[in-house]
């Protein structure tokens, strides 16, 4: 079959007006993007907080990263904290991610670097490479934990074998 957006749009849509969380969200994916619809990320917002508000991480991750961008939205980094922390909660890797970045930061929440490391740690045992990095970046540097090369490397050593050449990098740079 080959792939037509408009078709997939029509069909979310149809689910979407249903009530289908899942499907609110990926019409929302398709405006957000521009596939088979007009791009909107005002239309993707509206579709993502319906999802969200049934408690669906994935949706209330993208509209936290809208919400930290400013993308259809205004920009409100705290929002975006707080829609990341449910889906976290939730135990979704992508939205932990997201949740520890701001913490390390300070971004919309209180710079936090103990609360950094749980969220990149949680994230990264679920296999998110951008997490196992930055924890292997903790261990090395000793932000929010103690130093522990060895930490930082098997860390770095699980996000290079999911072919991250900043692990590798990282990972070389430790010998």
């Amino acid at each position: 079959v080959p792939l037509d957006y408009r078709e997939a749009a029509r069909l979310y849509r149809v689910a979407a007006e249903a009530g289908l969380a899942a499907a609110e969200t990926d019409l929302g994916i398709l405006h957000e993007h521009g596939w088979g619809v007009e791009k909107d990320f005002a239309e993707a917002a509206v579709w993502y907080a319906r999802a969200a508000g049934k408690g669906f991480a994935p949706a209330e991750t993208n509209l936290g990263l809208l919400h930290e961008r400013g993308l259809g939205v205004a920009l409100d980094l705290a929002r975006a904290a707080e829609l990341y922390a449910r889906a976290a909660e939730r135990g979704y890797a992508l939205a932990q991610h997201n949740l520890a970045t701001l913490y390390e930061n300070g971004l919309g929440v209180a710079r936090d670097q103990v609360a950094a490391f749980k969220w990149y740690g949680r994230a990264a045992e679920q296999g998110e490479v951008r997490a196992q990095v930055n924890l292997g970046l903790m261990y090395e540097t000793g932000r929010g934990v103690a130093a522990d090369p060895a930490q930082a490397a098997q860390w770095y050593r699980r996000a290079a074998e999911q072919g991250s050449a900043t692990a590798q990098g990282n990972l070389a740079g430790l010998y």
